[in-house]
């Protein structure tokens, strides 16, 4: 199969638009149930007139205030969909909507420039940090070399799709691979920025460019025994199942793979998984819940209680957004909610908060330096249960919270990666340490040299 000509996508995804704004029938449901509406500040606006000035927005770039807040305030939670009567998806609306105010704000130039350029920052970041952390030959086990990506002589009955930011906490993704050859189960890996979703370049709004990069990895990602392809970034899973494979499917008549969320996939196995979870797990913890992607929270929590030794505690805390990274759209009530969930732990007296997904606990880990519980990822669970185990060099880079000491103790892998000293400490301020919505209760951030660019 050749990738689909750019041009036909963005037309065709225009078409599936339209088919979609012509469904609403502006009920205002959607608006109701979305968590961020309170928060965004729009509370006082009729849901009406705000989905309303929404289908205006996708249309033409121009909109009410209220309907603009509302789409650049999508921490991508699902709701809307849940609360749709007519089969449309709100949350693919949403991002139509940033779409068109990306086309009526700039140029295409102007719009391409900054798709490229968040795609070399992000993928600086990943290819440093997973240096940072890894031999080449482990690196290679994830994806991360030519003879590795290439389409094997006989194929896989699953892909196992990383997507790019995993790979800064490649514990997590070496944990999920492991459980698979447990469970005997035969896959290819693919993902990093070489197999990018094109997520970024439609955030910038460059859908031409999107559409480009997405059908491109969609060839590499359709080649399985089963056609099914395991996803583990939730945005590279919406980007595929909300834009990318309807658009295709448009075009072509069918899809050329199914995707399904691991943690969807290791809960659909938990009577295989069972028999493998041999040792006890003495510990009281707590989940850190997102909701965007269906089925996940459920899965997660199904398949901790399904460990022995295991107490789940349900801290009652709001769940919000996509994974953690898309709560950031709205930085004031992210904070407040970590702030909350932190306290929570601590007063249930939990051994550990447990998260999900690779935003979250890039977030959250270095937090476990001033809180009484760990933060660790579900895999981590499963994995010691399953006497698996993988060294968590992230969070033990992080908290040491210097830039300099970070560089120092990495000596050894960035000499046998050749890379730069001084970039390298240039992403370990910016990604590393910057990624820290919550400031850590032992004081700030380091600063960035002079010239540098102070971390967001």
């Amino acid at each position: 199969m050749q990738p689909m000509n750019e041009v036909l996508f963005e037309t065709t995804l225009a078409e599936y638009v339209e088919e979609m704004l012509d469904a609403c029938t502006r009920c205002g449901k959607c608006v109701e149930a979305c968590p961020s509406v309170e928060p965004a500040g729009i509370l006082g606006t009729k849901s009406e007139d705000i989905i309303g000035g929404i289908l205006e927005l996708v249309r033409t770039g121009n909109g009410p205030e209220a309907s603009r807040k509302w789409a650049q305030s999508c921490m991508r939670s699902g709701a809307c969909i849940k609360a749709c009567d007519y089969g449309v998806n709100p949350r693919f609306l949403l991002s139509m909507a940033r779409l068109g105010i990306a086309k009526s704000d700039n140029e295409l130039a102007e719009r391409r420039r900054r798709g490229v350029e968040k795609y070399r920052d992000g993928s600086r970041g990943v290819s440093v940090l997973s240096r940072l952390q890894l031999d080449m030959d482990v690196l290679e086990r994830l994806g991360q070399k030519s003879a590795s990506v290439s389409t094997p002589v006989e194929a896989a009955d699953f892909v196992f799709y990383t997507g790019c930011n995993v790979l800064k906490t490649p514990h997590i993704a070496l944990l999920a691979l492991d459980i698979m050859d447990a469970l005997g189960v035969s896959y290819q890996v693919m993902g990093g920025p070489s197999h990018c979703c094109g997520i970024l370049q439609l955030k910038s709004g460059d859908a031409e460019m999107a559409g480009r990069m997405g059908s491109s990895t969609m060839e590499k990602l359709s080649h399985s025994n089963s056609g099914q392809v395991i996803s583990w970034c939730p945005s590279c899973y919406v980007q595929y199942t909300e834009t990318i494979l309807p658009t295709v499917e448009r075009q072509r008549g069918s899809r050329p793979f199914e995707m399904n969320p691991f943690m969807r996939f290791l809960g659909d196995r938990l009577a295989q998984l069972k028999p493998h979870l041999q040792r006890r797990v003495e510990m009281r913890v707590a989940l850190h819940k997102h909701p965007g992607v269906a089925g996940v929270v459920e899965a997660a929590a199904e398949i901790l209680t399904t460990v022995p030794g295991i107490e789940l505690v349900d801290l009652n805390q709001p769940a919000v957004g996509l994974q953690s990274v898309d709560v950031g759209v709205l930085p004031k009530f992210k904070r407040e909610l970590q702030l909350m969930e932190l306290e929570a732990a601590r007063d249930a007296g939990v051994d550990a908060l447990v998260a999900v997904y690779h935003s979250d606990h890039r977030e959250l880990c270095a937090h476990e330096r001033d809180w009484p519980f760990r933060i660790i990822n579900i895999l981590e669970v499963v994995g010691e249960s399953m006497g698996l185990h993988r060294h968590d060099r992230y969070k033990e880079l992080k908290i040491m919270q210097d830039a300099d000491q970070i560089v120092a103790d990495c000596s050894d892998l960035i000499a046998k990666h050749s890379l730069d000293p001084s970039n390298v400490r240039d992403v370990v301020v910016k990604v590393l340490l910057g990624d820290q919505p919550l400031p850590l209760r032992g004081g700030a951030l380091p600063k960035p040299r002079a010239g540098g660019v102070a971390p967001s």
